[in-house]
């Protein structure tokens, strides 16, 4: 492959196109009106306007980008994620194109699409799953009886969901089925698929993935956890490699599994395998996402492989370019999402200008990103910004460089996620690693971070009451002293 389009935009795309110049490898941006000035299309070889802002009218239009990848002679195509990145159907259609595309094969995206399905096909590997139904429900009353078998309370979950929707827990039978109803409408107008089953519900779990590589040539390996339990609304803010809470042997063990669910698909490329941990010991399969996640950078920290290389690679039919014996895990690493959204105000997307935009820098420190200062957050689109990538010795040194970080890290015009990923990083429960998926409903309220930006405010206000003071007492004081302590003042009010 000697020329790839990325069918992606943003910080995933910018991204993908680092590892390709690096590889000497062409690409192609496409991009949609609304990000005609973004860094990534003009950090491309070559890009094209797809369409208008909507993704329907731009980026999923596959057809388009077909004709744009014949056009501009194009071999590979890297979807990144998001969009059209675990499409089967559009998948299908760029091979048949003759287009080689940096990912599974369209098959394995339809067996591990469907919940039931995955189910069935990891049931011969012996993988642990949490108790429920194997197939649709199809009788609400057997259904019932099922729950009551495995006891209250339990989650109906959509066969073909993600994002928590078409999800619902069900704390007693006779909430079973308005709730069983609920579901199967949310399933159906969200994915077209009504399809639900029913599982045990784990109270407290965390919520722990493998990462695997495939080549063609039958090698897969894993390339250890990573922690992705501080979640709102069902999706990941903050993740971690590795797992504070897994043994050497629990890692293994869900190493091993992760492999064998690959082989369940005939799996090819990078993939996530998802787990839920139970009392930090008992974990269970919960589904496989057949593409490159958003936190990948954590497990290339702590690994020093490039996943984007190794995909490529793989791609091409080479053959992985490590074994399992030669992958050690190298100190820890977190990340953090940083997304334009409000976290005072039910992390409501805050659409709006960057007008201060100054990433923060220094050792073990990585960002990706998109924007630059001065842009506008499309409304069209996920309001994330960018990933901030810490990585140290150890756990803690990761974390206070996270912190310091986020301190450094300074963005106006918009609300971020900053000053919650702040208020995580610094809890007693995060600290210590005694955390679970619940965290943000057990600790989060919006009123810790407005008294503590009150807090700060009042020290602000008494600090400029003390400078006032001394120049009253001292009226020649330097200009100079003055305008550094409003900085000060500013900076700690950002």
């Amino acid at each position: 492959m000697k020329k790839i389009l990325v069918a992606n935009r943003g910080e995933i795309a910018l991204r993908v196109m680092k590892t390709c110049k690096e590889m000497g490898v062409k690409t192609v941006a496409i991009f949609s009106e609304a990000d005609r000035n973004a860094p990534f299309v003009r950090y491309a070889d070559e890009a094209v306007c797809i369409g208008p802002p909507p993704s329907n009218q731009s980026y999923l239009k596959v057809d388009k980008i077909i004709e744009i990848c014949k056009e501009l002679n194009v071999d590979g195509l890297h979807p990144g994620y998001g969009f059209l990145s675990e499409n089967a159907e559009a998948t299908r259609k760029i091979t048949e194109a003759g287009i080689n595309f940096i990912g599974p094969s369209p098959e394995a995206m339809e067996l591990m699409g469907s919940k039931l399905a995955a189910k069935a096909a990891v049931k011969k590997y012996n993988i642990p799953m949490v108790p429920g139904t194997d197939e649709a429900i199809k009788d609400i009353n057997e259904a019932k009886q099922i729950a009551l078998n495995i006891g209250f309370p339990i989650l109906i979950k959509a066969s073909a969901g993600g994002g928590g929707k078409g999800m619902r827990v069900v704390e007693k039978v006779e909430e079973f089925e308005e709730q069983m109803n609920r579901a199967v409408s949310e399933a159906q107008s969200s994915f077209g698929d009504g399809s639900v089953f029913i599982e045990k519900y784990v109270g407290s779990p965390r919520h722990i993935e493998i990462q695997v590589m495939a080549d063609k040539h039958g090698n897969i390996v894993y390339l250890f956890e990573r922690e992705c339990s501080i979640q709102r609304r069902h999706q990941k803010v903050i993740e971690e490699a590795p797992s504070s809470v897994l043994t050497p042997e629990i890692r293994k063990a869900m190493g091993e599994c992760a492999v064998n669910v690959a082989k369940a698909c005939n799996y090819v490329g990078a993939g996530t395998v998802e787990f839920l941990l139970e009392n930090n010991k008992d974990f269970y399969f919960l589904e496989m996402n057949t593409r490159l996640q958003v936190e990948h950078p954590v497990t290339e920290m702590i690994t020093g492989k490039d996943l984007v290389k190794e995909q490529i690679n793989i791609a091409r039919g080479e053959k992985l370019s490590f074994t399992q014996e030669e992958l050690k895990i190298q100190g820890h690493s977190f990340e953090i999402r940083v997304y334009a959204e409000d976290p005072t105000n039910n992390f409501l997307p805050d659409i709006g200008r960057l007008n201060t935009y100054k990433r923060p820098e220094g050792m073990g420190i990585r960002v990706d990103d998109g924007f630059e200062e001065g842009m506008d957050i499309p409304i069209y689109y996920d309001p994330m910004i960018s990933k901030l990538i810490t990585h140290g010795k150890d756990r803690e040194e990761a974390r206070k460089r996270m912190i310091r970080a986020i301190v450094d890290y300074k963005i106006s015009g918009v609300e971020t996620t900053l000053s919650f990923c702040k208020f995580t990083l610094e809890h007693e429960a995060f600290v210590s690693g005694n955390f679970d998926t619940h965290f943000v409903g057990k600790y989060f309220t919006p009123e810790v971070l407005i008294e503590k930006d009150d807090e700060l405010q009042e020290i602000a206000a008494l600090f400029a009451a003390k400078i006032h003071s001394e120049n009253v007492k001292n009226p020649t004081q330097s200009v100079e002293l003055s305008v550094e302590r409003s900085k000060w003042k500013s900076n700690r009010l950002k």
